[in-house]
């Protein structure tokens, strides 16, 4: 997890977590944070584990904790935040000691995480997918009732 605590330490996603912090200081709904992050992780390496993946650890976390960064960039700028995120991610992996190819899958999976396509995936691109999804708590939200969100997407029950 060498690389994977370069990543934490890493300014520039230092700077993007405040600048989403900063961002969603009155957002009543989910937010795009390090806790956020770390259920997606953690999720997306109980998912691994389950489905016999044998994703490597640091790709899982590397995508984790990046598939959000560029959040406040989809409020500043209207840029969809996948798209910000992997405009983000590409350096900080590079920075980090992830090579080429690794820096495409978790680049891919980045993109598609929002997809609803990738759902079914048995790759890193799926596991986040799931993973970013059954992270929330929508199941007990306050803020549920106005929550954009199809039915189908919300996680209302928990399983993990």
């Amino acid at each position: 997890m060498e690389r994977i605590n370069k990543i934490l330490k890493h300014k520039l996603f230092l700077t993007c977590l405040d600048k989403n912090a900063q961002a969603e200081k009155d957002r009543i709904f989910c937010r795009h944070d390090m806790s956020h992050f770390l259920h997606v992780a953690r999720i997306g390496r109980i998912l691994n584990a389950e489905e016999g993946l044998g994703m490597e650890t640091e790709l899982i976390y590397a995508a984790a904790l990046l598939h959000d960064i560029g959040k406040h960039l989809q409020y500043a700028e209207g840029t969809p935040h996948e798209q910000a995120s992997v405009q983000l991610a590409a350096g900080i992996l590079s920075d980090c000691g992830f090579g080429r190819e690794e820096t495409a899958v978790v680049i891919d999976a980045i993109l598609g995480h929002r997809d609803e396509r990738s759902a079914g995936e048995k790759n890193l691109k799926g596991i986040l997918y799931r993973a970013d999804k059954l992270s929330r708590a929508c199941f007990c939200c306050p803020a549920q009732a106005l929550c954009d969100w199809k039915d189908g997407k919300k996680n209302l029950k928990l399983r993990y």
